[in-house]
């Protein structure tokens, strides 16, 4: 009725059927009658690609490829909704990608399709020199561009490698940039040389003339120095007055803050002390009014319960004298209705155990019935393993001859001698009329009439035809072909 399968670490299970809505995705499930289990793996695969792209200059180019390509895996670092989201995917995967194998053409060709599309959209937006330069940042581009039209089969990648890019047969563009570069560099070396030969003769002419502008500029140094000095003592002089007096001034603002903050505050705290005094003054004249209002409410009161005491007196000496008539006329009533509940429930405890009877009767009946037909299935089936054993040794024994085992169980079990009983009753009080009909006309083949002749031999068949038609089944011709006399000759 039911099989327990097991996922290995790196598998899943995919199970349909009766009592699942769409795909039950596991790891280890009961699978029952009528469900189907499939086992799909998540390992990862590599598939490598050579892409014939385009730049927006119109210029042709091969990107060589490789992506690690494979179902989403959840991991305990997943938020609840992260988890979701790769479930969904999983079935996905489970639906589009599971059934075939992930390393043939027809996956093969779908992740190729996909991942040629968007590259050749992404190359075509951008110039030659831009892909060269930018192929971080384009291998970017085309990953979350690849990686957005794999979510609607449930594929994730997990690594993307875009090799060098390579020249298409013809248009030789890397080749001649390369050389573009060594002669720029053989060039530039040229330029080199010339200007470290010219920097040499100028650079013994300045080193001389600077020597003596540096004795020249050393003494005119030395007096600015001096002079420097004496305005740099001034100028620190008057830099540590000011910053006294913008201290002083700093702390005067400060107190004169506190000063007004605690005036503030003294307002706000007489202020205070006011409105608590008339506010405790309006409460204590409203206490007063609710305490009188209460007084007059229970003198009310009290003035209500004195009424109700009175005609409550009346009213429970007149309901305690009926309460005892009633209480006498419901116990009698009461045990009246016990008695006739007794002789029920005895009655119906009665046919119950009748009734447990006939069921517990009823059951084992048709257990020994079952039981019955168990037995005799076991031993239909017991015949039936023994003949297809005793069968299966005389075919060893006659060496496979299939021919041979059945005609030897059927004269053994007097098949032939049955059909022949069988055949001589069929015939067996049949009484056939054989009638000889002659046209005059002999088949020596001498005749001169030809086709004439043929058709009248025909016409001459038909009346001994119809007769015989007649006497074996009783059907009559149709009235335009003839009638048959009352003696079963055929009349025209």
């Amino acid at each position: 009725m039911a099989r327990f399968v097991v996922a290995d670490a790196s598998e899943y299970l995919a199970i349909t059927g009766w009592g699942i809505e769409d795909v039950k995705l596991a790891k280890k499930s009961l699978v029952f009658v009528g469900q189907q289990c499939k086992k799909f793996s998540l390992a990862p695969v590599n598939y490598s690609f050579e892409v014939n792209a385009m730049s927006a200059e119109k210029l042709p180019f091969i990107l060589p490829a490789v992506y690690t390509i494979g179902p989403p895996v959840t991991t305990p670092e997943h938020s609840e909704a992260e988890r979701k989201e790769l479930k969904a995917k999983l079935v996905l995967y489970a639906k589009l990608i599971a059934p075939l194998e992930r390393s043939s053409n027809h996956v093969e060709e779908l992740v190729k399709g996909v991942i040629e599309g968007e590259t050749r959209v992404m190359a075509a937006e951008l110039t030659m020199e831009e892909i060269f330069k930018g192929t971080k940042a384009f291998k970017h581009m085309v990953f979350e561009s690849v990686q957005k039209e794999l979510d609607q089969f449930g594929l994730r990648i997990y690594n993307s490698n875009v090799k060098q890019l390579v020249d298409v047969p013809g248009h030789e563009y890397f080749s001649y940039l390369g050389q573009k570069t060594q002669q720029d560099a053989a060039s530039q070396a040229r330029v080199d040389v010339a200007q470290a030969r010219m920097k040499g003769s100028v650079g013994e002419k300045e080193r001389e003339g600077l020597t003596k502008q540096n004795a020249a500029k050393v003494d005119a140094q030395t007096k600015v120095l001096s002079v420097r000095q004496q305005g740099e003592g001034l100028k620190e002089e008057a830099k540590v007055k000011s910053e006294v007096q913008v201290f002083e001034n700093a702390r005067e603002a400060d107190i004169a803050a506190a000063k007004a903050d605690l005036a503030m505050k003294k307002a706000e705290w007489d202020r205070r002390a006011k409105l608590a005094e008339v506010e405790a003054a309006k409460a204590v004249a409203i206490r007063e009014a609710e305490l009188q209002m209460e007084v007059e409410v229970k003198n009310a009161l009290c003035q209500t319960e004195k009424l109700k005491a009175d005609q409550l007196s009346k009213a429970t000496v007149h309901y305690d004298t009926q309460v005892q008539e009633s209480n006498a006329l419901f116990y009698s009533r009461q045990k009246a209705a016990e008695a006739a509940l007794y002789e029920e429930t005895k009655v119906a405890e009665a046919r119950k155990a009748q009734a447990d009877a006939r069921f517990f009767e009823q059951r084992m009946a048709e257990d020994a019935r079952l039981y019955a037909k168990q037995r005799e299935a076991e031993a239909v089936a017991l015949v039936g393993k023994a003949k297809s054993e005793y069968v299966a040794s005389m075919l060893v024994a006659l060496g496979g001859n299939y021919n041979a085992v059945r005609d030897y169980l059927m004269i053994d079990g007097g098949v032939y001698a049955e059909m022949a009983r069988i055949n001589a009753g069929a015939v067996n009080g049949m009484q056939p009329k054989i009638s000889i009909w002659s046209n005059g006309v002999g088949n020596d083949g001498g005749g001169d009439g030809g086709a004439m002749e043929q058709v009248g031999g025909v016409y001459k068949m038909l009346p001994p035809l119809l007769s015989t038609v007649h006497e074996q089944t009783g059907m009559l011709p149709p009235p335009w072909m003839g009638t048959l006399s009352k003696d079963g000759t055929a009349a025209s």
